[in-house]
Order: C-alpha cells, then sequence, then structure tokens
C-alpha cells in the first residue's frame, strides 16, 4: 500500500508534522529525522576545510559533508558544503555566521531563505497535493469587532451568530467539532490570535487547529512593487489545517481552489503557503524545482554581473514593448488580434534562458534583434519550464471551448486563470533585482524580440489591406482600408503565425470601438477604450473609470450605462441626455451612500501626511474608531461636505453614512461622461455647457 499523499506540513514543538487527508479527517506522522539543510561554496581563496571544520561543533549544525553540486545554470558541479542544521531556526543564523568569514564574497550561501513548508517538501521529495476534496469552513468578523477585543458576532458560512463572547466561541469550537473542516477561511488571519485571546481572558478551551496552540510566522510588513506601496498581513499557522486569509490571497481570488491545486502540483508549495504567495514566488519555486532536477543550488542573495555594452547597446536596451498611438475616435468594424502569451512564447522559441544569453561559446552571433546579444544553442532551463505551462493552457482552452459541463468548466477555469498569471509575471521576473534565476539581458532580449514581432505584424496587416489603429505590445485593433482589397484575416493570421512562430489569435470583433484621448491632450491613452462586441449585447471597457477600483458603484453603472446610450443612438446630445437622468439622482438624494464609497489605497503612515486629503479625512476617523491603516492597506468612504478639510470631510464607509456630497459626486460623474464622450470631441466644458442650457429634469431619474 503507498504511503497517503502529504497535504500540510506543521513544525510544532520542534517536531515536523507530516498531514495527510482520510477519508473522514486527517492524521499526521511525525518526521522526527529531518533536518533542513543549506549550502555553503568558496571563493577568492575562500577554504571550505576551515568552514567545514568550524561548522563540524558549532551546537545547531547537525552534520557537515562536501559534495559536488552546481552554484549556477552556468557552472558545472564543483566542491561545496552541504550543511545540515538542527532545526528551521537554525538556517539562516548558520548563514549569515559563514557570510561574515573572509572579504565580502569569500564564501556564498545557498538553499536558504526557502519558505517553511515548500523547503521541506523540496528537501523530502514530497508533492503536497490532497488526495480528496477538501472541505471548507468560511469564518468572519467584522472590523470593528476585532479592534474592540471583544467578538460577540461573526458569520459562520452563511449563518450569522451574534451572543456573549462565550456564545460565540462555543458556536465556532461546535462547528469546527462537527464539520472538521481541512480548510479554514477566514476574512483576515487576525481573527486568529483574537479569538484565542477571547478564549484566554474567559478561561476557556478553545482550539482552531486539530491539536492545541497556534503560531504567528510573520509579522505585517509593508513594501513597495512597481511603484505602489503594498500591504502584507501577519500570518498565522494552526495545525493540520490549511489557513487562508482571504484579505492576503492574489492567487485564490484571481482563480479558484482547482487552479490554486493545479499550481500546488507544479510548484510544490504546499496549498497554505501558495494561497499567500506572490505570483512571482511561485514562479521561483517552479525555477527552484527545475533547478534542483540540474543539480542547481539556490543563491541566498543573487549577485549577478553585467556584461559590457555599448553605448548604442545600453540605448537599444532600455526600451520597453512597442505601442502604435491610438487613432482617437469611434471607429467601425475593428478586430483585435492578439499573440498567445507573446513574452512566454519568445522565451521557449527564441530559447532566452538566463543562463543562456550571451554564452561565452556564441559570442560572435547576433542573435538579438537590435541589441546583438547572442544565444547558445543549447537549451535553456527557462523555456523547460515555461513550455509545459503553455502546452497545458492551450490545452485548457481548447477543452473549455469543447464542453459544457458546468463543473469542469469551473475546474479548467481556475487552472487556466492560474497558469495565466504565471505566464504573464515570467517576463518582468528577469528584470527583478532580487530574482533569485533573473538575468537583466533575458528582460532587454524579450522585450527587442516583441518590438520586432509587433513591427513585423503591423507591416504585414497593412500590405495585406488593413489599417492599424492601435497596438499595445502583444495587440493589435485593425479596420480595412477603404482603397484597398483585404486578405480574410484567418488566412492571414495563419500566416503570421507560421512567419513569427508564435500563435496570433483573432481575439475579437467589434462593432464599434471607441479611443479615448489624453484628459488635457488631443493624443489617445495608451490603455483607454471601450467598445461593442460585433453580434453580441455586450461591450468591452478598458483603463476608463468604471474598471478602476477608486470608482464608486454608482459611477461605474452610469458609465456603462452612457456607453449603451452612444450605441443606441450614437449622438452626444443623447448621451447628455442619459447623463441628466443619473444626474438628477443625486441631486434629489435618491443615490444609496452605499453606492458612493470611494476605496483607496494608503501610500504612506498617516503622520507622513502634508496635505488635507479626502484620504487623511478617512485615516483620521479611522483612527479615532480605533481602527489601524498601514501603507498599503485600502481605506473605504463617502464624500459627506468636500467643502470642509477636517475628518468631517468624509464618513466612513462601515459607518454606514446617509448622506453624500452631491456637488463632488456630479463632478465624478461629468468626468466619467466626458470618457465617453471626448472620442466624439466633446469635452467636460461642451458637457456642462449643455447640460446648463437644458434644465429640464429627466423622467428617466424617477425610474
Amino acid at each position: 500500500m503507498s504511503e497517503p499523499t502529504i497535504y500540510k506540513i506543521d513544525y510544532h514543538d520542534g517536531d515536523v508534522l507530516r498531514w495527510s487527508l482520510t477519508d473522514d479527517g486527517a492524521v499526521y506522522t511525525i518526521d522526527d529525522a529531518y533536518t533542513p539543510t543549506l549550502y555553503v561554496s568558496g571563493h577568492a581563496n575562500g577554504s571550505l576545510a576551515e568552514v567545514r571544520s568550524v561548522l563540524g561543533d558549532h551546537p545547531d549544525v547537525a552534520h557537515v559533508s562536501v559534495v559536488e553540486e552546481r552554484v549556477s545554470f552556468r557552472h558545472d558541479p564543483e566542491s561545496v558544503l552541504q550543511v545540515d542544521v538542527v532545526d528551521l531556526d537554525a538556517v539562516t543564523g548558520i548563514a549569515r555566521t559563514v557570510r561574515q568569514w573572509g572579504d565580502p564574497g569569500t564564501y556564498r550561501c545557498y538553499n536558504v531563505d526557502l519558505s517553511r513548508e515548500f523547503r521541506y517538501c523540496l528537501e523530502t521529495d514530497v508533492k503536497p497535493v490532497p488526495q480528496r476534496n477538501l472541505t471548507c469552513l468560511q469564518l468572519s468578523v467584522v472590523e470593528t469587532d476585532l479592534a474592540s477585543g471583544t467578538i460577540t458576532a461573526c458569520t459562520i458560512d452563511d449563518e450569522h451568530v451574534s451572543g456573549s463572547g462565550r456564545a460565540v466561541l462555543e458556536t465556532i469550537a461546535d462547528r469546527l467539532a462537527r464539520t472538521d473542516p481541512d480548510v479554514l477561511m477566514l476574512n483576515t488571519s487576525d481573527l486568529i490570535p483574537a479569538l484565542y485571546r477571547q478564549a484566554e481572558r474567559l478561561d476557556m478551551e478553545f482550539e482552531l487547529g486539530r491539536l492545541p496552540g497556534w503560531q504567528q510566522l510573520a509579522g505585517k510588513s509593508t513594501y513597495e512593487s512597481y511603484g505602489q506601496v503594498g500591504h502584507s498581513p501577519a500570518r498565522y499557522n494552526v495545525t493540520g489545517r490549511v489557513i487562508i486569509d482571504r484579505s492576503n490571497t492574489f492567487l485564490w481570488n484571481q482563480t479558484n481552489l482547482a487552479g490554486c491545486l493545479d499550481l500546488v502540483e507544479r510548484s510544490w508549495k504546499p496549498l497554505q503557503e501558495l494561497s499567500w504567495s506572490s505570483i512571482g514566488s511561485i514562479l521561483t519555486a517552479l525555477q527552484i524545482r527545475e533547478a534542483r532536477d540540474r543539480d542547481v543550488l539556490v543563491p541566498w542573495r543573487s549577485w549577478r554581473h553585467e556584461q559590457f555594452k555599448t553605448m548604442r547597446q545600453l540605448h537599444d536596451a532600455d526600451r520597453g514593448g512597442v505601442t502604435f498611438s491610438p487613432t482617437v475616435g469611434v471607429h467601425e468594424t475593428v478586430h483585435e488580434l492578439d499573440f498567445s502569451s507573446l513574452y512566454p512564447n519568445i522565451i521557449v522559441t527564441r530559447n532566452v534562458s538566463p543562463e543562456k544569453i550571451r554564452c561565452g561559446c556564441h559570442s560572435d552571433r547576433t542573435d538579438v534583434p537590435t541589441l546583438d546579444y547572442s544565444i547558445c544553442d543549447e537549451r535553456g532551463y527557462l523555456p523547460d519550464v515555461l513550455e509545459p505551462l503553455i502546452e497545458d493552457r492551450d490545452a485548457i482552452k481548447t477543452e473549455l471551448r469543447d464542453t459544457d459541463d458546468e463543473n469542469r468548466q469551473r475546474i479548467l477555469t481556475g487552472k487556466s486563470s492560474a497558469i495565466k498569471w504565471i505566464l504573464v509575471s515570467c517576463f518582468g521576473y528577469q528584470g527583478f533585482s532580487n530574482a533569485k534565476f533573473g538575468r537583466i539581458e533575458c528582460h532587454e532580449a524579450i522585450n527587442a524580440f516583441a518590438r520586432e514581432i509587433l513591427l513585423e505584424t503591423k507591416s504585414i496587416l497593412e500590405e495585406h489591406g488593413w489599417q492599424v489603429v492601435h497596438g499595445i505590445v502583444d495587440s493589435v485593433w485593425v479596420t480595412p482600408r477603404d482603397e484597398q482589397e483585404q486578405t480574410p484575416l484567418d488566412a492571414l493570421t495563419e500566416h503570421i503565425s507560421k512567419e513569427i512562430e508564435i500563435r496570433l489569435e483573432h481575439e475579437t470583433s467589434y462593432d464599434w470601438i471607441a479611443f479615448v484621448p489624453l484628459r488635457d491632450s488631443d493624443a489617445g491613452a495608451l490603455t483607454k477604450y471601450f467598445g461593442k462586441k460585433a453580434g453580441q449585447d455586450e461591450y468591452t471597457y478598458r483603463g476608463i473609470e468604471c474598471r478602476q477600483r477608486s470608482t464608486p458603484a454608482y459611477i461605474a453603472r452610469a458609465q456603462k450605462a452612457l456607453i449603451a446610450e452612444l450605441d443606441t443612438c450614437q449622438e452626444p446630445e443623447a448621451v447628455c441626455e442619459e447623463l441628466r437622468s443619473w444626474l438628477d439622482r443625486l441631486r434629489r438624494g435618491a443615490v444609496d451612500p452605499s453606492d458612493l464609497v470611494i476605496t483607496k489605497r494608503v501610500s504612506n503612515a498617516r503622520d507622513e501626511y502634508t496635505q488635507s486629503t479626502r484620504s487623511v479625512a478617512a485615516l483620521d476617523r479611522a483612527t479615532e474608531r480605533g481602527l489601524t491603516r498601514a501603507p498599503g492597506q485600502d481605506v473605504s468612504f463617502v464624500v459627506v461636505d468636500d467643502d470642509k478639510r477636517s475628518r468631517d470631510r468624509v464618513a466612513l464607509a462601515l459607518e454606514d453614512p446617509t448622506t453624500y456630497d452631491t456637488a463632488f459626486y456630479r463632478e465624478l460623474l461629468v468626468r466619467a461622461a466626458a470618457s465617453v464622450l471626448s472620442p466624439l470631441g466633446w469635452r467636460t466644458s461642451q458637457i456642462k455647457h449643455f447640460l446648463s442650457d437644458h434644465t429640464d429634469t429627466s423622467l428617466r431619474s424617477f425610474l
């Protein structure tokens, strides 16, 4: 009989607990022989014998030996130290000790900063995929109860429970005992310490896990990524159950359980770690698995020098993808063509891999357009990581088109979405300074190939009778030229796909599409457009207010209604009449304030703000109620009196405001209307002028 599949690993009181699912619950075994491992290589006359001697006597080291491993994809196997330590907490301490010996760079450490459960799976060859369907229990508590420290109400799945603090804990404990869930889905992981502290105050026995106790795995932190401030909440663990924090799980929110489990199987990151991981860290796990299959160690703090570049190479390399300035206006009979997974396919078809770019064996070649970098003929590791993902997603999309089974569609959609996010991140990862295996030359080469591909595609399309009205990196929008006969797009996309060696797909046909100008210019905004899909009662919205996360629900609905009116009447005046009905509802106070909530991401601590903004007013109100908002977290509010500069300027969404500032929201609505009408030449001033000349109340506003 085969060993049960492990689905979760706990480090508990010095033991490693391996949890496996049974038909009616879960059981664990203890691995008392496991020792985490790191590696040390010597450089610049660093003596491995000396390090081995010192580490052999270290109390946190269980065993030291010399093994043959590759310290990077570009290196052949060499002698390194394999250092087995007594427990997980000793890994980083030993690595820091080693790095302090000798001059900087004398000794380098590997396999140091792997996440807890992933490390165990990687080192013990465990694939943490559950062998049956997971059971789940959802728990949520409102923020004000958490802030007060006393939880007297919660929602368990779809049931609302309230009462004394003791009664609430007893109800949660009873549901856990009856259902014995494998997954706890929490609206915030801060619920874990709050429940345990409440039980302690009440002198109650209470457990969320399958064994007693809870752990804090990481504290909350603030980070910056691509110019945006983000917040990572504290992470907690209970034994035997997977914790999913809905406030800290990008992947679960973007896919579903089927998509997450598909990536668990590919990456070997157990479900709990995968749920809070960034896309980049999951891609890193995939690459680490490929690296270990090739006996390549994982650098602790990667250091990769850039090879010499000429001034011309520096200039040409410092460019992104090609974009064509859109032709502002409304265009009829437009087709959107997209390259399937362009950047991942460039990596695979052009063999763009960190250890193969600018290789020494082909230094005389100029494989990368404009940059003249060489690429080795030998297959790189990165194409081997990405090609199965590309092929599997293509197969999933094909099956999705052919199946009518709703449950199967849900599973396939989740898997496709999960793979899509990994493929989306693979390009940016190559230019990320902390990437374990990234290389800036790969990033530059991918961009260079993409630029050439889009320019060549534009040339072919125009030669065959099509006008390109817009293009962004991997997508082009075309319309027939009046004076020229067109080659059918099906035949043309097939021809271009063969020429480029990457499939060009006919993504969407539009009856019409409108490209929006910049707010302060007549030039087209690259990512703002909307249109009516051909033969469907469906619209596409990109970049405009109804797609922006900060836009209130009422404004978003209004903008979509204005676009529908434009489709029906095709006249700016008719759109303005529709706008009037939405403005009238605002003026009469007929809009529910909950539909006017604005959500903003906090970028600084409160004391770092120098201007009295609406977000600052919301932060002040949150502080007044005992609620904290760290940089990177969201604050949601309704503007109730924009003339004020105090905290009374807004009301928090959780305060259930009953009023709103009509003039403020009128401006938001007119601005949204300007996005709809600006492709026709009507800006904010024309819209306001029309409204001022026509003051009749619209009957539509009472509907």
